[in-house]
């Protein structure tokens, strides 16, 4: 049987972690909590749970910090869960099925399904949003830059798709999720002027109204009602946002 650490980064998710951690505690061997320095009472929450390690661990971005929490896992496999997302049951039954099998060069897929503001999201380009989070220890590390970790594998790996869903309660209001935007549209922006990419008005413009077709009639966003609506609203003005901070950092350069 192959044992089991999950790993999450935690910064003041008092109101997501508990639930987190309930989903996993069924197939978790060992339960690594990295935080960066939390100051409500996500610690406390922690503290309650058998077989967790919390560590905390200055921020030293996405990347940075998932990289540390994968380093203290000692177990044969790695399930990477952020703190606001969750296993629904099904996905349960995958997990514990994956633990009882021979794994190999395996490394294991599953859909993510977001919840906002209440209600679950299925179309518009965020269902089913499959991320590989299941891997040998030793065999995966994250890489990127400032926003959009992405999990590199070894080779040769084999990615298996695993049935049920992971829950992301992604956010509780509309403008939590403009802020979050806000957020990454600046960090993005930062990634852009680094890489030496020109941002114009014209690709902000261009770039931001094809978000928002895209999303929200070719991949069928209008299908979730007025959510659908907002979510894409939203996500093509973070694109919009993007290449006018891109071409504000710019300018602040060449002066």
């Amino acid at each position: 049987m192959n044992t089991l650490s999950v790993v999450i980064i935690t910064l003041n998710e008092a109101r997501n972690i508990r639930r987190c951690l309930d989903s996993v505690a069924p197939v978790a061997d060992e339960i690594i909590v990295v935080d960066s320095n939390s100051t409500d009472d996500t610690e406390a929450i922690c503290r309650n749970y058998a077989n967790l390690n919390f560590v905390k661990h200055d921020w030293e971005g996405y990347v940075g910090q998932k990289n540390f929490a994968n380093s203290l896992a000692t177990m044969d496999l790695i399930l990477s869960i952020d703190a606001d997302e969750a296993l629904s049951g099904a996905l349960t039954q995958s997990i514990q099925s994956v633990k009882n099998q021979p794994i190999g060069n395996k490394a294991f897929s599953m859909n993510r399904l977001m919840n906002y503001c209440g209600k679950w999201i299925r179309h518009g380009g965020w269902y089913p949003d499959v991320k590989v989070r299941i891997f040998r220890r030793g065999q995966a590390q994250w890489t990127g830059k400032k926003v959009h970790e992405t999990l590199a594998l070894a080779e040769p790996t084999e990615i298996v798709h695993l049935d049920g869903d992971l829950l992301h309660y992604s956010f509780y209001t509309v403008e939590e999720h403009r802020r979050q935007n806000e957020k990454f549209a600046l960090l993005s922006a930062e990634d852009m002027v680094e890489a030496g990419k020109k941002a114009t008005l014209t690709k902000a413009y261009t770039h931001g109204a094809w978000k928002f077709v895209r999303d929200y009639l070719f991949k069928a966003g209008f299908l979730d009602g007025k959510m659908g609506f907002v979510i894409s609203k939203i996500n093509a003005r973070c694109v919009w946002l993007k290449y006018k901070l891109a071409m504000e950092l710019s300018q602040k350069q060449a002066k």
